[in-house]
Parts: structure tokens; sequence; C-alpha cells
């Protein structure tokens, strides 16, 4: 059998599986197995992480025990039960003052991943265009690919504070594109989108007729300003899907629950893929995140735990030469990767990256699109809130005896 005339073009057809191309989360893999060779003793600092370092908060858990054993939770959810919406709608008008409504404004999704994987299917036709901001999270992207689509790369510059530039993107382009996506507060460089961004990238949007898909994972996870929701300027909700997950802001990273909300019409149209590709995330645990994602009190307490590490996170690198600045959201610090460590020069952040781990046990993820820069996450192991100090005391430690140059 000649299976390999059998793989579709879109995953590398007769060449897959067969690239040598090291992907750059698997080199850290593999740089973090050699330290451990190389130093056995030594304990790696693992500061790549991007996932929550504690559980999700009692009341949900508590809630989750007792629901699982209720007959009525059993069976398929499709497109999602009245109360897990509901608590969504609630969540919104917490956090953000939005008003939606929960019946045709609101659906959940298992994790924003897939709903990011679907939305593809609902408004991508070959040779269409969608925008996606880099760096960033491929995912919506790579399934626009899949499908025929032209993915374009609206950079994330420094200079611009990490927003995308509309007045560099080409008229004529934006005419053919279908989706842009975004993603604030940002996955990996921190920033928050202002109020004026968002007012400018709806009247781009509509403009051009195109879907915005802001992707906010992070949108509780705020440090210097207030929470903010595109769906809160004027406009929004006629041209936009924003993505909300309990991943990250109540620890809920493995329980696979999320919501999509905004423009009926897009909600609609994504529910309707949706309901074509899965049935539902296990009612249990909807009605878990009922008891807690509308408690601004719980997301508070994780918000604090992130923003107190980062801070000393900051003191930490800009003691050692780092241009380290407090990011606005988020629990990452993207900042400038070194040039060199003592008569080593780095032609890249991945570089700089891969010697932090191998000589020192330290790990980050390194980003080079826009520029050399490195990730330290705020979600390290430790032992608890008393030991965060050690740890960080001995980042500091192993930072100073690096001889890094800038």
């Amino acid at each position: 059998m000649n299976h390999e005339q059998l793989f579709a073009d879109r995953i590398g057809g007769t060449q897959f599986g067969k690239s040598t191309e090291i992907y750059k989360f698997e080199k850290i893999k593999r740089a973090k197995a050699k330290a451990r060779e190389l130093h056995p003793d030594l304990e790696i600092l693992d500061f790549g992480v991007g996932e929550p370092d504690q559980i999700a908060p009692a009341p949900i858990r508590e809630a989750l025990k007792e629901e699982c054993d209720k007959p009525e939770n059993r069976g398929y959810a499709d497109n999602g039960i009245p109360e897990f919406k509901a608590a969504a709608a609630s969540y919104m008008k917490n956090f953000f003052g939005v008003e939606l409504n929960p019946a045709s404004e609101i659906n959940h999704s298992i994790g924003t991943k897939p709903a990011l994987a679907m939305l593809p299917l609902a408004f991508v036709n070959p040779g269409d265009v969608v925008f996606q901001t880099v760096p960033g999270y491929p995912v919506m992207a790579t399934h626009s690919k899949y499908l025929g689509g032209e993915v374009v790369d609206i950079p994330l510059l420094e200079e611009n504070a990490f927003l995308p530039d509309l007045t560099k993107i080409d008229p004529a382009l934006a005419d053919r594109c279908k989706l842009f996506y975004i993603n604030y507060p940002n996955n990996p460089t921190g920033a928050v989108a202002t109020p004026e961004f968002y007012d400018e990238l709806i009247a781009f949007a509509q403009k051009h007729n195109i879907l915005i898909v802001q992707d906010a994972p992070y949108a509780t996870l705020v440090y210097d300003g207030d929470r903010t929701s595109i769906l809160q300027r004027p406009g929004a909700k006629e041209c936009c899907l924003e993505l909300h997950s309990m991943s990250k802001a109540y620890n809920m990273t493995g329980w696979r629950i999320a919501f999509f909300c905004g423009a009926s019409w897009a909600v609609d149209a994504l529910a309707n893929i949706k309901d074509n590709c899965d049935s539902g995330q296990f009612k249990a645990i909807q009605k878990a995140a009922c008891a807690g994602i509308a408690d601004e009190s719980l997301a508070e307490g994780i918000r604090v735990h992130y923003e107190t590490r980062l801070r000393r996170i900051v003191e930490v690198l800009c003691e050692v030469g780092f241009d380290a600045k407090m990011p606005g959201g988020t629990f990452f610090l993207y900042t400038k990767a070194p040039k060199g460590a003592g008569d080593i020069e780095f032609a890249n952040g991945e570089e700089a990256s891969l010697y932090l781990i191998e000589n020192i046990g330290i790990s980050t993820v390194p980003w080079d699109n826009t520029g050399s820069f490195i990730r330290f996450g705020a979600v390290f192991e430790s032992a608890g809130d008393a030991d965060d100090e050690r740890v960080l005391s001995e980042l500091s430690k192993r930072l100073k005896t690096a001889d890094l140059k800038f």
C-alpha cells in the first residue's frame, strides 16, 4: 500500500513526516534534556511554560464533584446549555459592562483553540485573505491555509506599542480579507489594546467588510488599567467575534471550556459549523464553570498572583541588563534577547534561549518574528507563594553569572 499518496497536500502530501525542520518548542525540549544530562543536579528553572501553575478555584472544583453525579448531566450538550450561556453573559456584564443576549450572541466551545480552528470553515473560501498578527497564536491561520486561504502576517512592532499599524495595510488587500485575527491582552508581548485602537480597527473592518476575531483568553489578567473588551466599543457587535477562555482566568486549563460572543450572525455561523464538529462539552463541566466565572473575586486572586511574580521578574531581569518592562496584561514578560554571553554572540532570540537552558538551566521561549525577543512566564513551578522568592533569587543568581551582553 502506498500510504504516502493518501496524505492531503495541506499537510505536506507525499512529503508528510519527512521534514527535517525542528519546531522551536521541540528544540527547547531537547535543550532541557541536554541540560539535565550535562548538569544532573541542576534544577531547571522553567519560565517557558504557557499554562497556569495552580489548580482551579475551590468553588468550581466542588461544583464539578457535585454535578458529575447528577443523572441529568449525562448525554450530549450540543451547542451548550442555557445555564452556561447565562453565566457567560453575567461574566461579560460584571467584568466589562457588556450586555449580551445569551440566546443569540453567546455560544460555548470546547476551549478557544477548536473555535479558532472551526472559524475558517464558516467564512474562508479558496483565495480569500485572512490577516493574523505576529508574533502570535497561529491556529486560525493554519486552518485558513488548509482551506486554500491566503494568510497575511501583520507585524506587532515595539515602536507601535505592539499594535498592528492599519495605515500600512494595502487597501486592495484589505478588500479581499474575510477575517482579521487579533489577541489582546497579547501573547507573547503582554500588550493591551487601547479603546482608540479598537475604534480604529472597527472602522477599518466596517470599511472593508471584515470580521474581527478578538482572542481574549487573558482578558482578566490586566495590571495597569481597566479590563477591556472590544465589544465595549461602538459598532463592535456588528463586526466582531470575541473569544473568552476559562483556562487562564480561572486556572481551568484542561477543562476545555470557553465561549465566543459578539455579532449574532457570526455566532450563528460558527455555532452551525460547531454543531457538525462536536457534541458539546460535558454538562457537568459547564455547570461547574457557572459556579465561578462571573465571580470577580476569584479572578482577582489569580490576577494578583501573577502580578506579584511579574513585578519581581522585572526587577531581577533589569538588575542584569535586560530592558524589561511590566506587561500590560497576560502572565508573560516579553523582552529583547541578550546579544551574547562572554565571548559568544547570539544571532537571534532562539540562540539566546537555547544558551540559557543548556548552560545555566533557565528555560524561556524565543520569538524572532519581528526582532530578537524572549518570553519569560510567571507560571513557573514552585512549592507555593513562600517558595517563589527562592526560585526568583536563584534566577537572579544564575543570570548574574552568565555574563550576558546587551
